[in-house]
């Protein structure tokens, strides 16, 4: 049998095609795929952060709170309120935004007035961030507005809605009457706080403030319809 040649073994390595040198758009179409799951799953988580982040991040707080807390919070109901040029505007059209709603008969006396007052004087000392909160009369009663309180409440969303179906929804404390608090609404429609009547304007301010704060990662101003 004839001998090998003592010479040494040598192996050719072949160096594997990268997938960014074959397909070079893989990579990008990845970077893209990850960015769009990421993105759903924010938005479907956002309803959870928006429904929970009040107790992970002011109730710790609670003994700072000036209003009351809700629990468990209520949602906007399935009824309709009719604006000044008499059309229907579902209640849940105005989600989307942060809410405070003052509750009064259509007549208005002078504590209905003064209400009001305190209610756009607090959006206002939010600055910059009052776009995110809405300014929101329901006026209950047949009667009609008289024009100085129209011009009065022009930047307000003003709706004419039903006492008794009102009442199924937003509740006063006990002992009060439902004209007699300022009620905040979250942007997912959720009636979550209520400040106390005989309202201290600096203490309600405060507690707008962190709410707003608290929320700023995931809300905007304006809706999204």
């Amino acid at each position: 049998m004839a001998k090998m040649p003592d010479e040494p073994l040598t192996l050719t390595v072949h160096s594997l095609p990268t997938p960014d040198a074959t397909h070079p758009d893989r990579s990008a179409t990845t970077r893209s795929g990850r960015w769009k799951m990421m993105a759903i799953l924010l938005v479907c988580a956002a309803p959870v952060i928006a429904s929970y982040f009040t107790y992970y991040v002011i109730r710790p707080e609670g003994r700072r709170n000036y209003g009351e807390l809700i629990s468990p919070q209520r949602p906007l109901p399935a009824i309709d309120g009719t604006d000044a040029a008499g059309t229907k505007v579902p209640l849940a059209a105005l989600k989307d935004q942060w809410l405070l709603v003052s509750v009064a008969d259509s007549a208005c006396d002078a504590a209905c007035e003064r209400h009001l007052y305190l209610q756009r004087q607090l959006r206002e000392t939010l600055g910059k961030e009052k776009d995110r909160l809405d300014w929101v009369w329901l006026r209950t009663g047949t009667g009609e507005l008289r024009e100085p309180l129209k011009a009065a409440t022009a930047a307000a969303t003003v709706l004419q809605v039903d006492a008794g179906a009102l009442a199924q929804w937003l509740q006063p404390a006990a002992g009060q009457r439902i004209e007699d608090h300022l009620y905040v609404v979250d942007p997912l429609g959720n009636w979550m706080m209520r400040f106390p009547a005989n309202i201290d304007p600096a203490r309600a301010k405060r507690d707008l403030d962190r709410l707003l704060r608290a929320s700023a990662f995931w809300d905007a101003p304006g809706r999204t319809h």
